[in-house]
């Protein structure tokens, strides 16, 4: 206590009440010492909260310059289409209602071309029809009666309202009508029930469908002729990167395994490329339906067969799982002893370079949409690497079972050992193989859009010289250790 005291090289003041007791003072100057070093800290801590909110927002402008782009295609939009407002003579022209026009920018505008394509023909025809259809019903309301009108007109709202959203629920319009569904129901409520008021409920309607067209169509314009986000081109873009990832996370994978047997070493972000590719399905089906709405642009034709892209994609996912379920047993926590695993480390990498070789090609001629002319080489030379496997796995059990027993007992036991410690790398050569057969129904589909599409004729392109043409290896000296430290077991 008296060193407390010493230490804090100042006079303690004490305050006795009644009964004996004492409590301590402190001085004033304390009490606004700790005030302001909470003030201090609560502004430091806003300042590196807006400063990191900055930081974030230049990181995804610089990631994609095309999203600051469509900034300002929003902003110009918005300005242009505000003129309804400040000019008279076009105020005059849509009457009140050219607020709507403001409202049908701010809410149909997309980043991609296809979805502003979408929302502007689902935004025009739903409230087209559910303005005729709102008129239809205000005349036959008006010559029912003045009793039997607010009958008329609740009915009609109820029925068209709930088929509308029914409609919803069928996948085909919920995919490509969803929003225009919406509308009508929007539209129609609005014109059906405000005509119970209005006079004039034609003009009303032709107003609004007015300002909503003007707001479309220049929406349309700048979309389209201002450096235009082709969703078609996104997502060829996706799956031609798709396809490289898992090439890189594949050789990754087998790689780490091989070259750095016994470190407990982080992944590499590169071998974790197959990751993005299973979480990319919602991102394709999106830009695919929204392709779909785009007029004809670059390589990609009118009616262009996007499904095709889904399939690949759909592919490249079930290969991406078996990646991942590779990656699993190669983190397993059964230790492989090092002998085995040299024994098979140049039968798997070997099938591991031929595999990512025929994705890498199949990527660069998808993109470049041109047909490859070292396809069927590759593919030759990958079906050749996975015998070369299934002969090193047919090998194996052998030379795990040779030892000489020195009881029978004994041999049972170890045995039952070396079949639980080999498990893991046989499971992963098997993964391999697999691997290989899902990139050949790659192939296949990437065949089927080379077929629909009518990619270019492949350009006379000489065969890699790194890569290795022979269909039989022999064992090399790596090889031939490890069967002699197997035999010494």
């Amino acid at each position: 206590m008296a060193n407390e005291k010493g230490a804090t090289c100042g006079l303690e003041w004490r305050l006795t009440v009644e009964g004996g007791s004492s409590s301590e003072l402190l001085p004033e100057s304390g009490l606004l010492y700790r005030v302001w070093l909470g003030i201090f800290g609560l502004i430091l801590g806003l300042k590196l909260k807006v400063w990191k909110f900055f930081e974030n927002a230049w990181r995804v402008g610089v990631d994609d310059p095309r999203r600051v782009i469509h900034c300002f295609k929003v902003g110009i939009s918005l300005t242009v289409v505000s003129l309804f407002y400040y000019v008279r003579p076009l105020y005059d022209g849509v009457g009140g209602t050219a607020m709507w026009a403001v409202m049908t920018v701010v809410v149909i505008y997309e980043y991609t071309v296809g979805a502003t394509v979408y929302k502007a023909l689902n935004r025009g025809i739903a409230t087209l029809l559910a303005g005729c259809l709102a008129v239809g019903v205000h005349s036959l309301a008006n010559h029912s009666g003045d009793k039997a009108e607010p009958i008329v007109v609740g009915f009609s709202v109820f029925l068209l309202a709930s088929v509308a959203t029914f409609s919803r629920f069928i996948p085909s319009v919920k995919t490509q009508f969803d929003y225009g569904a919406m509308i009508f129901i929007l539209t129609f409520s609005l014109v059906t029930v405000s005509g119970y008021r209005v006079d004039k409920l034609v003009d009303m309607a032709h107003q609004r469908f007015s300002t909503i067209a003007i707001g479309s169509s220049l929406c349309l314009l700048v979309s389209m002729l201002v450096f235009p986000v082709w969703a078609g081109d996104d997502l060829h873009l996706v799956i031609t990167r798709n396809m490289e990832k898992l090439a890189n996370s594949l050789d990754g994978c087998v790689a780490e395994y091989f070259n750095n047997s016994g470190s407990n070493e982080e992944p590499c972000q590169k071998s974790l490329g197959y990751i993005c590719v299973l979480n990319s399905k919602a991102a394709e089906e999106s830009l695919a339906n929204f392709a779909r709405w785009e007029p004809a642009h670059g390589h990609f034709g009118f009616r262009y067969p996007w499904q095709q892209y889904l399939k690949i994609g759909t592919t490249m996912r079930y290969c991406a799982c078996c990646v991942e379920a590779l990656n699993a047993s190669f983190n397993s926590e059964i230790k492989v002893p090092e002998c085995m695993k040299k024994y098979l480390s140049n039968a798997c990498m070997r099938l591991t370079s031929h595999s990512t070789n025929v994705l890498k090609e199949l990527a660069e001629s998808t993109k470049a949409m041109r047909k490859s002319s070292n396809t069927v080489i590759l593919i030759e030379e990958m079906n050749s690497a996975i015998e070369d496997l299934h002969n090193a796995l047919k090998s194996l059990p052998h030379q795990v079972m040779q030892p000489p027993p020195p009881s029978p007992i004994e041999a049972t036991e170890k045995k039952k050992l070396l079949l639980l410690e080999v498990m893991p790398l046989v499971t992963a050569a098997s993964l391999l193989i697999e691997i290989a057969s899902r990139i050949e129904e790659i192939v296949d589909e990437v065949d089927e859009l080379a077929g629909l599409v009518d990619f270019r004729p492949a350009m006379d392109k000489k065969p890699n010289q790194n890569q290795p043409t022979n269909k039989t290896h022999p064992e090399d000296q790596g090889q031939q250790d490890a069967m002699q430290t197997l035999q010494r077991i």
